[in-house]
């Protein structure tokens, strides 16, 4: 790689340049930038060049480094051989057409931004002035971008002057990979899919709900099991529902065991019994019998609000029992703020906070803990009663219990909320 710095430049600056050979004959106007995603995504290979001949317009190609390197001033690219026949271009990456106004989504933003620009780089050769690379830099997603694209046909230091005076957003290249593409053949964008996965669940979904369907889909699928779960409670139920038909249903079962058992049976009751069923089929036996219970409850009574994932500890044991027991959750740690102490036959006999587990020496016996008054609910109650219960009694969570109070599973705070909002 030559030790010349770069020339910077962008696609706004060079779509639609006049090219000429050596002799000054034209070749045509630049039309688009070709980038061979699977030999190198950083650089443009070639130029697609659009000319009229005879009345008609037609394209050829052009490698970027059979081009001579221009100066700011310039209005025309130099050619050093003819451009040759333009290839099928459905494997290429076409920056105008698949970049510009093309949605991304902008990670430390939070939120999906249009392309209104790409920057580019001149990599220059040191012994005949020729381009030996002409790399993507970054995507521009602020005004700057968008500014030279509305000047674009005067001179390129006026435009340059105009568009500095602008607030720059840009997201480096290096942090956008590519999606499949659709039917359509249109590439759609992501940003490096190890950072998307790391922000909060609700973020992602807020940043899902602003892309198509196609494009949201193509995200969703590509998230890790465990966050695509966390993230698909996160929606409303009618887009779990189209999220989750757009899934085989291997893949679906694969989520829905990552999710708490409540708010998957939930999700699932939303759909046909033939899909339910379908993903049913293909999960694990235990999470799929956990599910299968609560789908037997109506959604607005405690057991169809319930979770079976909470921490249970024997009544007789001490914290240390407790202890080890938090440890060995599989569950959803950030819901638990309470351990219920339980006899040999599962019957409730206590509820302990987790901020009295942290202050208590290990050798205390669970039941000196145990908060003074114990409320609980049961399998039928309505939905307006656990929030009735929820409201006087201050409630974290509150725990539900057949008829021989057997405890059965538990209700979370935000569970209640939810409903609440929903109704």
């Amino acid at each position: 790689m030559s030790d010349l710095k770069p020339v910077l430049t962008s696609v706004s600056t060079l779509v639609g340049m006049a090219v000429v050979d050596d002799s000054g004959q034209p070749c045509g106007r630049v039309h688009e930038f070709a980038v061979d995603v699977r030999q190198d995504a950083a650089h443009v290979l070639a130029f697609v060049l659009k000319h009229s001949g005879d009345g008609k317009k037609r394209s050829t190609f052009l490698a970027v480094d059979q081009v001579g390197v221009p100066n700011p001033e310039d209005k025309v690219l130099r050619a050093a051989s003819k451009p040759t026949r333009t290839p099928k271009l459905e494997h290429y990456l076409l920056l105008e057409r698949d970049l510009l106004d093309q949605q991304i989504i902008d990670v430390d933003g939070r939120k999906v931004v249009r392309v209104n620009d790409v920057n580019l780089a001149w990599e220059r050769s040191g012994t005949n002035g020729h381009a030996q690379g002409l790399r993507i830099e970054e995507v521009e997603v602020g005004t700057r971008g968008a500014v030279r694209r509305l000047f674009k046909g005067l001179p390129v230091t006026a435009v340059e002057a105009i568009s500095k005076r602008f607030g720059t957003r840009v997201i480096p290249w290096e942090f956008v990979d590519l999606i499949d593409r659709d039917p359509a053949r249109r590439v759609r964008l992501k940003i490096e899919q190890d950072r998307l996965a790391k922000l909060h669940p609700s973020d992602i979904a807020a940043i899902l709900e602003e892309l198509a369907p196609s494009e949201r889909e193509a995200i969703f699928t590509s998230l890790p099991e465990e966050t695509a779960a966390e993230t698909l409670e996160e929606f409303d139920p009618k887009m779990q529902k189209a999220l989750l038909q757009g899934l085989k249903s291997e893949h679906a079962a694969d989520i829905i065991e990552e999710m708490d058992p409540g708010a998957a049976a939930d999700l699932l009751g939303e759909l046909s019994d033939e899909e339910s069923e379908a993903i049913l089929d293909e999960m694990e036996p235990e999470e799929r019998h956990e599910v299968e219970e609560l789908l037997e409850f109506p959604a607005n009574s405690a057991a169809g609000q319930m979770t079976t994932d909470f921490v249970g500890v024997a009544a007789a044991g001490t914290v240390a029992d407790a202890i080890a027991a938090l440890r060995a959750f599989e569950g959803d740690a950030d819901t638990i703020t309470e351990v219920y102490l339980l006899d040999e036959e599962q019957h409730l006999k206590g509820v302990v906070a987790l901020t009295r587990l942290l202050l208590a020496e290990h050798g205390m016996e669970l039941m000196t803990l145990s908060e003074g008054h114990l409320v609980s609910c049961g399998l039928k109650d309505s939905d307006k009663h656990v929030a009735e219960m929820f409201d006087k009694y201050n409630l974290r969570s509150l725990p539900v219990v057949n008829h021989d109070r057997r405890i059965a599973g538990v209700i979370h705070a935000e569970q209640v909320i939810a409903q609440l909002r929903e109704g």
